[in-house]
Formats: C-alpha cells, structure tokens, sequence
C-alpha cells in the first residue's frame, strides 16, 4: 500500500539519519491516514526504538530548530525546510485511568505501540527505511470504509484517555467517517468519563469539531451519546418537547439548520469562522429558559437573545475560550434578534446607525448569522425575509456613503468637552461625550456649531455654568 503513500523528501532525508545511526523510524499516525486520503500536509508524526537522548543527537546539525517541551513523554520535535516533525519513542504506557497523563513506558515494538493508538484508521505506519507498511488492526480496511473503530476494545481505549470519544465526533465532522456500533455504545456508557479532561483540551477537540467541513454531525454524535449533556449541556436542552397544542420549530435542529447554512455564507476559500459558527450554533440557547405557553396555543421566548447572551458567556469562559472570542459570540447571540424589529423598513436612519453601531466589527457576520437564521419552508416568507433585509444592507450602505458608520464618534472630542464647559477629566466628561454620541447617532454628522449649542444645552440641563469665555483651542491662540 506504500505505493499510495507520497512521502515528504524530508522524512526520507530524517529516515536515512536514524538508519545510519542504527535506529528504525516509522511514519505513523495521522500522516499515514492523511498521505493514503491524498491530504498529506507538513507535519509528520514518527516513532522510533531510539531513545530521546539519541533522538536528539540523530537531530542535531540537520534540523533548522529542535524543541523537547513533549520530552517528558518521549516526544522530540524539529523543523526542516518549512516540514514540522515530531518524533516518539516507542510507547507501551499504563494509564491511572483518573487523570489523562498516561505513566510513561517505553516500547520496543512498534506493534506496541500501534495498539495504544486511539483508532484504528490512525494505527497504521511505514518503515521509513524499507517502506514496508505496517497495519496489525486493518485500519486500511477501516479507512476504505470509513468506519471508526479502535485498536483495543473501545472501553479500554476512552478509560486510557476519554478525550478520545470528542476526538471520534471531530472525526466524524473532519473526515466524514461513522464509528462502529461498539464505539458509539462505550462513548454512551463512558460519557461522564470526559469530565476528566481539562477545559482547555475539551475546547480544543471542539473548536476543531467545529472548523470542520461537516459540523454538524460530529454536534449530532455529542448530543446522541450524551457527550454533550457534560460540555455544552445547553445543546441538548434545546431539544424541546413539542406537543399538538404548542407547535414551534424543534429548536435544535432549527440550530444546527442555521450552523449549515452560516457556513455556507462564509467566504470561499478563507478559513473557517470558529466566531460564526459558534454564535449560529449558540444562538437560541436563551429559548428553554425564557418559554412561555400562551393562550390559544401559542409559545413565546421573550428576550431568549439577553438569556442567551448570558449563556454564552458563561459556557464560553467555563471552556475556556479567549476573552475575545468569549465576548465577540455572545454579541452576535445578543444581536441576532434585532433586524427583527426592523419590518418592511420602519427604522429611522438612527435606528440602522445603532444597529451598525451595536455590532461594531461583527458586522459582516452579523450579516451572516441573520441571513442563516431563516430556516422557515415557506419560500415567500423566506424570500421576504431576505429581500427586506438586503434593504437593510442598502442603507447601511447608503449612509456609510455619507458618513463613516464604523466609527461613529461625536462631534466633539473629550479635550473639546473640557474646555467649552471648563471641567476636569472624570465620569461627568464621560457623560457629556455619551450624550454626543447618541445625538450623533440620532441626527447624524453635526456641524461644529450645532454640537456645542447641544453640548451647552446639555450642560444647562445638568446645572452646569461653562466659563463665558472658554480657554482657546491649542494652537488657535495669538
């Protein structure tokens, strides 16, 4: 099978190395899966009976840059010509099967160490320096047919390391494979198991699960195996019961409707939105909570957008996500019902100036989120729905002409409100510039005049007497 296999000229380089030093160097794992679907990229994974130390050595004078933060677990890593490799020694570990960090054991097998691999798919290797393929679980079969299935049986494999069951749902979404029934009845019966990882890896595996091409079944699997209920337990809580008396959209399907169709908005050939995605798959996580039935059958979720967003927020940081993308996505969830008061046009120009305002830089996916979140089967709803909101677009669009609505400022700066009302830096400045900027945003670009009559008003307001005679402008005096 090696013959399907393109291997990089800088394993064979590395390959010949090891040899020459008297060691044997496999190419394993995800590159061998990865070559054999023709999507071989520039990070090698190897194994090798040497030893770190003499790994190091074998390195040394060949690789551009070494690095031995994985050292305590066997792992060397180093970089050539623009190729990253990491290079193992074999393992046989034992694992607590409490925590995730297995207790260190060097092999002297590769067959060894195969089976301590999480899939079979990612158990195969190439002797480096006879190209002999090697595949003691039939993982080639596995990868024909794209089946999940595991090395050893699939309880002995997630207790060594639960972080495997996310790692099969990010498969599924990645490569388009489906795990064997055995898999997915240990994921079921191991589910609490994950609960052992850390927050930072969980966000990892999902974040991937998530950029992948197909999403939405690896969410499928999470929440069918109960995976979810521990990681994102406000997935499943989307799935509301739905009587013949209260008829609505089953939320989360509605949910992961509009991840599809989010993506599907993305721009061609950029990388995938983690931000969109996840604010299309989070964005009616308000609605279990705020479920209201009414009388004559209906169903309401008022203000499920501020639950929502609260939400987000709660579950983002619990996952440990950047402060950015912790607050970027619970904006996009707290937004996303806001074109729905727009109607057939209503909106003052004020009203679109906030709206741009509001979102900021989330604009364009701001943009994305709403136009994903249609998913009604009347096609005249749908259509009406988009042309209004391309309506909408056209004036942004229009004022933006006009004015520059991404960075809506007031017309006069904190210096300037200083000066016309002879007060010092502080909360009250703060409030004066509030109010020139919601009159901005309500009237658009003032003339200077204009603002400092306001501001003067204003003040007048807050029983505040400005100097009769202002200081001059920096620069403007004799």
């Amino acid at each position: 099978m090696v013959e399907l296999v393109r291997v990089s000229p800088v394993a064979d380089e590395l390959a010949a190395r090891f040899t020459a030093a008297g060691f044997t160097l496999y190419l394993v794992g995800g590159p061998v899966r990865d070559a054999l679907l023709g999507r071989m990229g520039n990070d090698l994974d190897f194994t090798t009976d040497a030893r770190p130390a003499d790994v190091q050595a074998v390195l040394a004078g060949w690789a551009d840059a070494i690095w031995d933060t994985g050292i305590a677990f066997g792992t060397v890593g180093a970089r050539r010509r623009g190729v990253t490799c990491e290079i193992t020694t074999f393992r046989a570990d034992s694992y607590d099967r409490v925590g995730r960090n297995p207790q260190v054991v060097f092999g002297d097998a590769v067959e060894g160490d195969l089976v301590r691999r999480d899939f079979t798919v990612n158990a195969m290797a190439i002797d480096m320096s006879t190209k002999r393929f090697i595949d003691p679980h039939d993982g080639f079969s596995a990868l024909a047919a794209k089946v999940l299935d595991t090395p050893a049986t699939p309880e002995e494999s997630f207790a060594d390391d639960p972080l495997r069951m996310l790692r099969a749902a990010r498969f599924v979404a990645q490569l388009g494979f489906r795990p064997v029934p055995r898999v997915i009845a240990a994921m079921r019966d191991m589910a609490d198991e994950i609960n052992r990882i850390t927050a930072e890896r969980v966000q990892a595996e999902l974040s991937k699960l998530l950029c992948a091409p197909a999403p939405r079944h690896g969410i499928e699997l999470l929440v069918d195996t109960g995976l979810a209920d521990h990681i994102l337990p406000e997935l499943p809580a989307m799935r509301l019961a739905i009587d013949e008396h209260h008829q609505h959209k089953d939320v989360y399907q509605h949910s992961l409707v509009v991840l599809d169709q989010a993506i599907a908005l993305e721009e061609p050939g950029t990388e995938p939105d983690l931000v969109l995605r996840l604010a299309a798959l989070l964005h009616d996580i308000g609605k279990p909570g705020t479920r209201r039935f009414l009388p004559g059958g209906g169903v309401s979720f008022h203000h499920h957008e501020v639950v929502g967003a609260k939400l987000t927020r709660k579950r983002l940081r619990e996952l440990r996500y950047s402060n950015e993308i912790v607050a970027d996505v619970s904006q996009l969830v707290y937004l996303h019902l806001r074109f729905h008061g727009y109607g057939k046009g209503e909106w003052t120009d004020s009203a679109v100036r906030r709206y741009v305002t509001d979102a900021g830089p989330l604009l364009s996916r701001l943009h994305k989120l709403v136009r994903a979140d249609c998913t009604t089967r009347n096609a005249r709803k749908a259509a009406n729905l988009q042309r209004t909101y391309d309506g909408l677009e056209a004036r942004i669009a229009a004022l933006a002409e006009q004015e520059d609505l991404a960075r809506v400022r007031p017309d006069l700066d904190g210096n300037e409100i200083m000066r016309l009302l002879g007060i010092p830096g502080g909360p009250l400045v703060g409030r004066a510039w509030t109010f020139l900027k919601d009159l901005r945003l309500d009237r658009g670009p003032l003339e200077h005049d204009e603002a400092v009559a306001a501001l003067l008003e204003w003040a007048a307001e807050q029983g505040i007497t400005p100097p009769a005679d202002p200081p001059a402008e920096p620069g403007t005096g004799d």
